[in-house]
């Protein structure tokens, strides 16, 4: 038996810790998808990280025990797009 498929949306401004901004299973999920490819959204797979995102609700910060994770798909979703972050002055 294979696992349904979830996809889950993070937006990250740089500044705040990253948020939900889309969830779901099944054929929400294969939309989710088919719009981060539509526009260059760097997609990763991870059952695991998936399962847990998914608990959280939309507009929901990413809890501090996923930080390091989730800045480690962050710095992927960079470098396969070929960018840089922008290291923000805090003067």
């Amino acid at each position: 038996m294979s696992e349904t498929l979830r996809a889950i949306a993070l937006e990250y401004d740089g500044e705040n810790a990253p948020t939900v901004t889309a969830t779901g299973e099944g054929a929400i999920a294969e939309e989710i998808i088919r719009v981060a490819q539509e526009h260059g959204v760097p997609l990763r797979e991870d059952v695991m990280l998936a399962a847990l995102l998914s608990e959280l609700e939309l507009g929901e910060e990413i809890p501090p025990l996923l930080y390091r994770v989730i800045a480690e798909v962050i710095a992927y979703a960079y470098i396969v797009s070929g960018k840089m972050p922008v290291i923000k002055d805090k003067a």
